[in-house]
């Protein structure tokens, strides 16, 4: 049958929690295309890479890879962390877009267009905004731009790199230390292809703003315009980032990500031969993402799945949904082998709050969790009168028992 979950018997597990009520059928998946039959995924194609990975962004799924929890250098794919970090001190108000960010000596001289490396050619002693100085960082890849901006937002570009940590550590990021916002060779300055495909999903997922400057594919500073570096930009539309890298030691690099539908997947290629090779290797990881698996849209946010007993509350259930919507990626053709189980507390007691978190839905594939999302209350209860909340508690007495 098609994946109704068939949640009239959706299960709990056990550890003492209560048997669901009967939920309400979940919405079937949103526009479905016709029904594929299952196949055998073929193998993934393989990159002439040193490292490489294939992530679903939805559940952060790896599909496909190759050492890629091994110690790679990261290059310029590095500005990824530098934009992640200053896209979080903006949240926090520590910095701001409007700022005046000045190119140093030291910015200048070691990243400016006197070096061998990349570059966005602000002026030295001179300010710019924050702006167009982080534009200009992820765009041009300037090294010159990202010293600059990790003098500004921390004082030097080694209180800069402690805040990268600081900020890997929370990302997930366990196999990765930086010693710079560019990326030019240091010692400890490493990471994975994992881990920066963490890295990818966390700056899509909670900095779409700073995210987009990725897919501008070329930005001017005084006489000077440079493109973006990265060729899936003009090869395929449903590509809107991340980042290029290079240098000796690291190879030819190319974080991307494309989205087509509800689907997003994101390649990671570390230590590749050419810039035209890890935009081929790139773009043929995308299209096998995309062509043997899919995402499907479950549920929406405000709709009934569930509804569970209440105890002293003005009503007798609560509805349950989720908060937002719940999306899973699975093998072409495996949409009907989805299970779903729901956890709930074995006792709820008035009064509910609208969104209180009220136990969670899991869905698993051959006993694997492959979507989770907390399940919260749809409409509030109120507390019950004085009688009421007395017999009820009887009752809780009684079925304890």
């Amino acid at each position: 049958m098609k994946f109704r979950f068939a949640l009239a018997a959706l299960a709990t597990t056990a550890m003492g929690l209560a048997i669901a009520q009967t939920p309400a059928p979940p919405p079937q998946p949103a526009a479905p295309a016709a029904p594929a039959a299952a196949v055998a995924i073929p193998p993934a194609p393989t990159p002439t890479a040193t490292a490489w990975v294939l992530m679903d962004y939805i559940t952060g799924q790896v599909l496909a890879g190759e050492n890629y929890n091994e110690r790679v250098e990261p290059a310029s794919i590095t500005k990824v962390m530098t934009s992640y970090v200053l896209a979080a001190e903006q949240k926090n108000g520590k910095i701001k877009p409007t700022d005046q960010v000045m190119m140093s000596e030291r910015a200048w001289r070691e990243g400016g267009a006197g070096t061998d490396g990349s570059y966005s050619g602000f002026a030295v002693n001179k300010t710019a905004s924050l702006l167009d100085m982080e534009t200009g960082m992820a765009v041009q890849s300037g090294n010159d731009a990202a010293i600059a901006l990790a003098e500004h937002a921390a004082g030097s570009q080694e209180a800069f790199a402690a805040l990268m940590n600081n900020y890997a550590a929370q990302i997930g990021m366990k196999g990765s230390h930086f010693a710079n916002a560019h990326g030019l060779s240091a010692p400890e300055h490493y990471s994975t292809a994992y881990d920066l495909a963490l890295l990818g999903r966390a700056l899509i997922r909670e900095y779409p703003e700073q995210y987009a400057f990725n897919k501008i594919k070329e930005f001017t500073v005084g006489t000077i315009t440079q493109p973006n570096r990265n060729l899936l930009l003009w090869r395929d539309a449903s590509v809107d980032g991340i980042k290029t890298g290079h240098h000796s030691a690291a190879g030819y690099c190319l974080m991307s990500s494309a989205k087509r539908g509800d689907q997003r997947l994101i390649a990671v290629v570390m230590g590749s031969t050419s810039e035209k090779q890890r935009a081929e290797d790139s773009l043929a990881l995308l299209n096998w993402g995309f062509r043997f698996y899919e995402t499907h849209r479950l549920y929406e946010p405000g709709k009934a799945i569930a509804t569970q007993r209440v105890w002293k509350g003005q009503a007798k259930d609560v509805q349950l949904g989720v908060a937002q919507p719940m999306l899973v990626s699975v093998p072409r053709g495996r949409y009907d082998d989805l299970k779903p189980t729901m956890d709930v507390p074995k006792t709820l007691v008035a009064p509910i709050t609208a969104g209180q978190a009220i136990g969670t839905v899991k869905v698993t594939l051959d006993g694997k969790v492959v979507a989770e999302s907390p399940l919260v209350a749809i409409t509030p209860i109120e507390e019950a009168g004085f009688f009421r909340r007395l017999w009820d508690a009887f009752w809780m007495w009684w079925e304890s028992e």
